[in-house]
């Protein structure tokens, strides 16, 4: 029994849903619009009267309840997305190691040889308070988990100094270096 797949999704104030023939469902709210299509094996039902979104399976095999669970959440997501958006937050630890905003591209120094420099993908915003943080904003919660992961993957926070990039909310394990002189 899919317990996520199961539950109903309330539609917040100024979202419109409409479900397309070939189903796909399209979110429309004050930040933007999503769109997204899902398996045929998964029925999708909106009521505009009591605003609510609900997902029904076809049948009992394993992987219609796996997509049972996944719609539902992909759904969630999207609602949440065009009402409140998404945003992940990042800080660059280390000596010399900063970011920098130039028009629609993120510079990062991060202690290589040469600059590192990411395009910055339709859709996102980004924002650079600090040198030190890195804002990232969006509807499609996709989108700005993936970038700011890419972000994070140039340089992963070691575990040693602690240095690299982490996401805010992120605590480092820290490891004890060698004992000198034993």
């Amino acid at each position: 029994m899919s317990r996520i797949g199961n539950r109903l999704l309330s539609i917040p104030e100024g979202v419109e849903v409409t479900l397309e023939p070939n189903n796909t469902v399209i979110v429309k709210g004050p930040k933007g619009e999503l769109s997204q299509k899902f398996s045929p094996l998964i029925t999708i039902e909106i009521d505009q009267e009591s605003r609510t979104v609900k997902t029904l399976r076809a049948n009992e095999i394993k992987h219609t309840k796996q997509l049972h669970g996944t719609t539902n959440s992909l759904i969630a997501g999207m609602l949440e997305g065009v009402s409140k958006g998404f945003e992940k937050n990042l800080q660059i630890v280390g000596v010399g190691y900063k970011a920098n905003l130039n028009g629609k591209k993120l510079g990062l120094s991060l202690g290589f040889s040469h600059p590192v420099e990411c395009e910055i993908p339709e859709g996102l915003t980004v924002e650079v308070p600090k040198p030190t943080n890195i804002i990232i904003r969006g509807i499609n919660k996709q989108l700005v988990g993936e970038f700011a992961a890419n972000i994070r993957a140039y340089r992963k926070p070691e575990p040693y100094k602690g240095k690299g990039i982490k996401y805010a909310d992120e605590k480092i394990i820290r490891k004890e270096g060698k004992a000198a002189g034993k």
